[in-house]
């Protein structure tokens, strides 16, 4: 079933264009310890592309009012700092060539990620991808990260396109829900968890790969 009215595609970047997801489940449960919480298997999950002021209220409703959150998310950049620093930032498969593909067929391509600006240049310049993007939108450009509408809404604002005008490519609830709230048609390649039913009715489509986006158009 393709889809001719589609003029760009929006990605995240941790779990969907980078597999660098894993490193912040690592990295949050060593946050949280070093400053005596103890955190559940699942929580790091909950944490996925949550922005703020989510993540904030998300953590003093799980640790009391007293969490500071600033100082772990600080710890736990850190944490994240050293882990790319031995292991690198490993692409997902068909990453490159997904956005090489989208550019060669005229279609736009924009950046929608949690991360702010100077964090996601460096990022995407050390593993060559950020000339690859006509937009890079980030967090700290609106009011309310994901899962807000307000990311996603403004990079559509930013590309001079309707919602339906674009697919959004997110790998976790929190961005499925942003992008879907927004208006875009979404697709998620599933990174660490698979969509359950309620997360499904908000998708266009799930994909196994980035590049089976190609058979979409």
């Amino acid at each position: 079933m393709g889809n001719s009215s589609i003029k760009a595609v929006l990605f995240d970047l941790d779990g969907t264009l980078t597999d660098t997801e894993k490193y912040y489940q690592i990295a949050w449960p060593k946050a949280l310890k070093h400053f005596g919480y103890e955190a559940q298997d699942w929580m790091p999950l909950e944490l996925r592309s949550l922005g703020r002021p989510f993540a904030p209220k998300q953590f003093k409703e799980w640790f009391g009012e007293d969490f500071d959150y600033n100082e772990v998310r600080e710890y736990r950049k850190s944490l994240v700092e050293e882990m790319i620093g031995e292991s690198g930032i490993p692409l997902k498969p068909g990453a490159k060539e997904i956005l090489t593909w989208l550019r060669e067929h005229g279609i736009l391509t924009a950046l929608v990620t949690s991360n702010n600006f100077p964090r996601a240049e460096r990022y995407l310049k050390k593993i060559d991808l950020f000339d690859y993007f006509d937009k890079i939108i980030c967090a700290n450009m609106v009011s309310q990260g994901k899962p807000a509408p307000d990311i996603y809404a403004y990079a559509c604002k930013e590309l001079g396109l309707d919602p339906k005008e674009t697919f959004a490519v997110e790998d976790s609830p929190n961005g499925v829900t942003s992008a879907y709230l927004a208006g875009c048609n979404v697709i998620m390649v599933p990174d660490l968890t698979q969509p359950d039913e309620e997360l499904s009715k908000k998708l266009y489509r799930k994909v196994d790969k980035l590049l089976d986006i190609t058979e979409l158009f």
